[in-house]
């Protein structure tokens, strides 16, 4: 762990990262693709330790309220946030401004939280989004070893239900030959049901490897799953896109399973739903 003073806390789409690299361990991570030029080790976090004081200046500077979102490309609930607390820092901020927030994150972590994310939701707007890839336990502890199992994961869904808090799941990624199961995806969509998503966002059933992010899963391959790396390079070669061969059997189960329970499965609609802020509190904010 390293700290930084970031010039910068809002993208242009008011999202923000308040740490860089990640310890929960996931095999298929695409934030270690090269591609984003982290100059330091993935599990080296980079902690922007001033980010607080940014992210107050610059809600404080705005003209209209607006949904904050955080956990795009860093999940806001490392291991470090523990004692760290930035993301709980920044959730007073947004909560004593009243702005919205869209937060994402694979840890149960974030109930410690619960009472300020209902606090922003009274005031404006709170989504919670949680990942979900693969409903097997033992499974899941493989390819995402240090956080949560997908079960507890579901738990924390359930609870944001009952503190009406909404909720989105991202189904992804789906690894063929490993978790691009109808079990699998059927297993997913029972949990997403049971809580009462709001919505699912699903790019499609496959993963996306680059380089980097490639040799850190194929490295993977070779420990949990042998005989796969060489399965996947014939087949894909050196491909970005990597999907299943199962993809339109399993897109057409997540469709119709969405529809007949009432979950907003189009990509577009999500994330409106995402970014939109409540008219009601744009109105209020004007007086």
């Amino acid at each position: 762990m390293h700290f930084v003073d970031a010039k910068g806390i809002l993208s242009s789409n008011n999202g923000m990262n308040l740490y860089r690299g990640c310890t929960h361990g996931c095999i298929y991570c695409d934030a270690r693709s090269k591609c984003y030029q982290m100059n330091h080790d993935f599990e080296d976090i980079e902690v922007k330790q001033n980010a607080p004081q940014l992210l107050e200046q610059a809600l404080r500077s705005k003209r209209k309220k607006c949904m904050i979102g955080t956990g795009a490309m860093c999940d806001p609930y490392l291991h470090h946030e523990k004692d760290l607390q930035l993301t709980g820092k920044c959730l007073e901020i947004i909560d004593r401004y009243e702005f919205g927030v869209a937060i994402q994150t694979k840890s149960d972590m974030i109930l410690r939280d619960l009472d300020l994310l209902k606090s922003i939701n009274q005031k404006a707007k709170c989504v919670v989004q949680m990942t979900l890839t693969t409903y097997d336990e033992d499974l899941c502890r493989i390819l995402e070893p240090n956080v949560c199992t997908t079960k507890r994961r579901f738990e924390v869904l359930e609870i944001m239900r009952e503190e009406g808090i909404p909720t989105v799941v991202w189904l992804t990624p789906i690894l063929p030959f490993i978790n691009d199961t109808e079990e699998n995806i059927n297993g997913i969509l029972d949990y997403c049901i049971r809580a009462k998503v709001h919505g699912i966002i699903c790019y499609g059933m496959g993963v996306t490897l680059r380089e980097g992010d490639r040799e850190y899963f194929y490295s993977a391959l070779d420990r949990y799953f042998p005989g796969l790396h060489r399965r996947y390079h014939e087949k894909y070669g050196f491909a970005y896109e990597v999907s299943s061969d199962n993809h339109k059997e399993l897109m057409t189960i997540l469709g119709r399973r969405c529809k007949e329970n009432g979950i907003i499965y189009d990509i577009d609609k999500c994330f409106a739903f995402l970014h939109e802020f409540p008219e009601k509190y744009e109105q209020l904010s004007l007086f």
